[in-house]
Order: structure tokens, then sequence, then C-alpha cells
């Protein structure tokens, strides 16, 4: 028997997408998908009830769904974590989604509304904060501590013993070496190698080498 609750998708985008394949993978009743996008070139959302209108939310009491956000975080954007905001305020909450072929440690910590994706890696010891994204083949080893909404893009390696603040991201490919912290939205781009700390509201776009 699944004593999960009914989940209402918000996003209708190809990280939605992603969530929406998880979720339906692991049996889970979306019961809706809010977006004011067409729906039809994704065929996981067939079949799904479609909603166009953020407040359509309420037509879900807080007690009876939680909500998954499927809004993609880009950097600098604090969208996502408006939305979220929003609906927390109402009293809804966050499903935290984890893919079945991730791997997470029993040892790390995932805090609420966190999604893991799959192929990623969540070492013993790390901690992963909220609503952040840790996604498709990333790796967060051994006792990193990873603030709110930061966005870990695919196949990003943060090695061990990093910290981040909040809404930090991370693009695709780039490697964080160990014991070094991120300030609060800073950006490192996609294949960049970061061997020095990046300073809060920093873009770090080339390698940035070690002081």
């Amino acid at each position: 028997m699944n004593k999960h609750k009914p989940l209402v998708l918000i996003g209708g985008g190809g990280h939605a997408s992603v969530l929406a394949d998880i979720l339906l993978g692991q049996g889970r009743d979306i019961v809706a998908v809010i977006s004011p996008d067409d729906l039809a070139s994704r065929a996981v959302f067939a079949g799904l009830a479609h909603l166009t209108l953020d407040e359509e939310v309420k037509r879900f009491s807080p007690e009876n769904v939680d909500l998954v956000n499927g809004i993609g975080m880009l950097p600098c954007s604090t969208l996502r974590q408006r939305v979220n905001q929003q609906f927390l305020e109402l009293g809804y909450q966050f499903e935290t989604v984890i893919a079945g072929d991730a791997h997470v440690s029993r040892f790390a910590t995932i805090h609420s509304g966190a999604q893991i994706l799959s192929g990623a890696r969540v070492q013993t010891g790390a901690v992963v904060g909220e609503h952040t994204i840790v996604n498709s083949g990333a790796l967060v080893e051994h006792d990193c501590q990873i603030g709110a909404y930061n966005h870990i893009a695919p196949r990003a390696t943060l090695c061990g013993g990093i910290s981040s603040e909040e809404l930090v991201f991370i693009g695709a490919g780039a490697v964080i070496c160990p014991g070094l912290s991120l300030g609060r939205q800073c950006i490192v781009g996609a294949g960049v190698t970061i061997r020095s700390d990046v300073l809060a509201g920093i873009t770090a776009v080339t390698e940035v080498k070690a002081r």
C-alpha cells in the first residue's frame, strides 16, 4: 500500500519531465501538472491532469497533497525559491525526490525538498540542503555541506569537505577541489576547475587557481 501523499508537479519543462519520469517509475501518483506551456510534446505527461495557473494548486489541500518543484534552476535566478516560498507560506510541503539509481549514503543527510537525480552520488557525511538539485551523474563527496537552493549540474564533481552557501550554481562537469568554500549566489561555469574559495556573488568561468 502506498502511504505517500499524491503529488502536484509545478512546471512542465525538461526538469519537470525528468522528475515525473522518476516519480512515476516509483509508483507515485501525480494528480496534476501545473504549467502554462503546452505539454503535448513530452510523452511523460500523457494522461496527467494539466492545469495552467499556479493559483490552481489551491484546488488541492495541503493536508492531501505534497508539491514537487519542477522548475529548473538557472544562474542568478530566484524563481524556484520564490515559488517554493509562496506555497510553503500556505502550508504546503515539497517532496524530497531521490532517483532509484542514485546512490545516497545512509550516513548522508538530505533535507526537505532536495532532488537527487539519476546516477548522482552523495557520499557519507555529506549534507544536501533544502530544495537543492543534485543533477544527473553529479558527485557530492564525503563531508560536503551543501546549502539550500543550490544547483549541482550533471557530472559536476564536488570533492570532499566542500561547503556552499545558499543559491550556488555549479555548472555541468565543473570540479571543486577538496575543502573549499563557495559563497552565496556564486556561479561556477561548466567544465571549470576550482582550486580556491569562490566569494559570494562571484562568477567563475575560467579556472580558479589556489592562492
